[in-house]
């Protein structure tokens, strides 16, 4: 059985709260490995998810991944932060370099941490957290080559990264050549592919230009003609669904879906790959 987690967003209002409670009810009927809770730019929601992991830790059973950023922020900052993820039983860290809040690029905060490396390095000296670390497919945005891009995740794999979490992408062979370059590269941590279901194309398009996602040609052009025949759902969920597909029978055993906290599309993509738990009928006359 193909392993699944679930990123979501904390939420700015009582009504987005709703919808990320209504995220982690909806999928965790899945028995997802764990539920992460990101960071906006600059650490903007910082307080957010940390309240967000700890509500979803005590309230949902689920196994709640956090995410943890440089940006903005002294070391005694991000070690506080962390400090008080494990007081609440959050082990699990997603651990980044962050982005500005301003669009200007990253700089460090003078006395905090110059990047991911060296968080991950506190991390795991601090001994008490399973690291996550992101990893670009694509290659990252700031990287020079993709071989500097393996090179980096191999340094953030080396300081004590346990496994890594890719950007989301949109064609199988992407992803596909990325992890057989870092396996040449002596990367043995699993690499596990993120995944967007595209429930607003302009959204993705928009995402994908400010990370690097490369937009095949032809994937562009048919979620354009979708969205003017208003059908961009069922190509979503086909799109999806295929990428997942191939990629499982390319040996990927655990896929991590970004939810965006509308759960719809993804729990669809689940079904149509078979990876719903079969109900139990025992007591069905």
């Amino acid at each position: 059985m193909t392993a699944l987690s679930f990123e979501t967003f904390p939420p700015k209002s009582l009504n987005a709260s709703f919808h990320l409670w209504d995220t982690v009810k909806t999928l965790a009927p899945l028995n997802p490995r764990f539920v992460s809770v990101t960071y906006g730019a600059g650490g903007s929601t910082r307080e957010l998810t940390q309240e967000s992991a700890q509500t979803l830790r005590k309230t949902s059973g689920l196994r709640v991944a956090a995410h943890l950023t440089c940006t903005d922020q002294s070391r005694a900052d991000v070690m506080r932060v962390a400090a008080r993820y494990a007081a609440a039983g959050i082990t699990d860290i997603v651990a980044l370099r962050g982005d500005a809040s301003t669009g200007d690029g990253f700089e460090p905060h003078p006395d905090g941490f110059a990047n991911s490396i060296e968080l991950i390095d506190a991390l795991a000296r601090d001994g008490q957290f399973n690291i996550r670390v992101g990893a670009y497919p694509d290659s990252h945005p700031d990287a020079i080559s993709m071989a500097q891009n393996i090179d980096w995740l191999k340094a953030k794999i080396d300081a004590g990264a346990t496994e890594a979490i890719t950007q989301f992408f949109f064609e199988a062979d992407t992803f596909l050549r990325f992890r057989d370059a870092c396996a040449a590269a002596g990367i043995k941590a699993p690499i596990i592919p993120g995944i967007l279901p595209v429930s607003n194309w302009a959204s993705a398009k928009s995402f994908a230009q400010r990370c690097g996602t490369a937009i095949p040609a032809d994937i562009g052009t048919a979620f354009d003609r979708a969205t003017r025949e208003n059908r961009a759902d069922l190509y979503a969920l086909t799109h999806c669904s295929d990428l997942c597909d191939t990629l499982i029978c390319g040996g990927v055993d655990a896929l991590h879906f970004y939810t965006l906290n509308r759960p719809d599309l993804t729990l669809q993509v689940c079904r149509a790959l078979g990876l719903v738990p079969a109900a139990n009928i025992r007591n069905v006359a």
